[in-house]
């Protein structure tokens, strides 16, 4: 794993080509520290053609200036905050791609056929490396490896959206968010952004990290509010936010694999604590397991609890 370290905090940066390899078993007990501790970390080696993410990031740029920028600064929010004053906004300009289970991308407003070949092409490839960490964590949590997959499967599987954002530059940084604090709703959350403009803040410890651009566009990961609930709290969403900035305008291309609409979200039976029994039982175990492991005496609990012979 390499460290990013800005401002005293160090970023996990998990290097996929370390998983076929004989260093496989660090690199998973470092994904799971990532997970477990930071809730957000950096993906390299990720196995999706760099080119390929090179030439998305060209292409939006380009429909940014050429169909929404002019629209953004024409906006009341804009013109308010030329006056001072402020609003419950966000200072962003965006729009919102479904892929799965049904694309609509051929309907977003003057999109080109170039640009949705090639976000085709990105996004098919980003579907793959999803799927393969949503079993990493799966396998890293004890759970069957499918059951984040099946679970966020409602009739038609599990969904795939990306969310395009551009953060302009602001005139009165102080005085707005690109984007403010919230925690995301869904599932993973894979982020392809720039690469020289900053903004992007998470918040470990009390303290803000900031997200350094993605060099060598390494995807940045972090994990929503369906994860934790299905971990029961094990892999936690983290509150971040978006800073605007006076100089240079923030690409954000952030897909989400998230829970079909219909998919019903519990935490994982393996994930729960043992319930609904006597003390008294669980004094009698413990009396002849004190010394021993605490994850099997409540393992043995859970089977007590589902009237599995122990």
């Amino acid at each position: 794993m390499g460290l990013i370290k800005e401002k005293e905090m160090e970023i996990p940066v998990i290097d996929f080509s370390e998983l076929d390899g004989e260093n496989r078993t660090k690199t998973m007990s470092l994904l799971d520290h990532a997970c477990d501790k930071w809730g957000f970390f950096m993906v390299d080696n990720h196995g999706i053609d760099k080119e390929l993410m090179e030439k998305v990031k060209k292409l939006i740029n380009s429909h940014y200036e050429e169909h929404l920028k002019e629209k953004f600064y024409q906006s009341e929010m804009v013109n308010a905050l030329s006056e001072g004053k402020t609003s419950d906004a966000d200072w962003e300009s965006t729009f919102f791609v479904w892929h799965k289970p049904t694309s609509n991308i051929s309907k977003v407003p003057n999109i080109s056929d170039e640009l949705i070949k090639t976000m085709d092409e990105y996004v098919s490839q980003l579907h793959k490396f999803a799927e393969r960490l949503s079993k990493l964590m799966c396998e890293n949590l004890g759970l069957p490896q499918e059951h984040i997959m099946n679970e966020f499967s409602g009739l038609e599987g599990p969904v795939f959206g990306t969310k395009v954002a551009k953060y302009p530059e602001c005139p009165r940084p102080e005085l707005m968010r690109g984007l403010r604090e919230h925690t995301d709703a869904g599932g993973i959350i894979l982020l392809l952004q720039d690469d020289q403009v900053p903004g992007l803040e998470f918040l470990k410890d009390g303290k803000w990290v900031p997200i350094p651009p993605s060099k060598n566009n390494t995807i940045f990961v972090n994990t929503g509010d369906q994860v934790e609930i299905l971990s029961n709290g094990r892999y936690k969403s983290v509150v971040h936010r978006v800073m605007t900035m006076k100089q240079g305008s923030r690409l954000s291309i952030a897909t989400f694999y998230n829970p079909a609409g219909d998919a019903i979200m519990s935490p994982a039976q393996e994930m729960l604590y043992p319930s609904g029994y006597r003390f008294q039982d669980y004094l009698k175990l413990y009396s002849t397991t004190k010394f021993g492991d605490k994850g099997s005496r409540l393992h043995t609990m859970k089977k007590m609890e589902n009237g599995d012979s122990v």
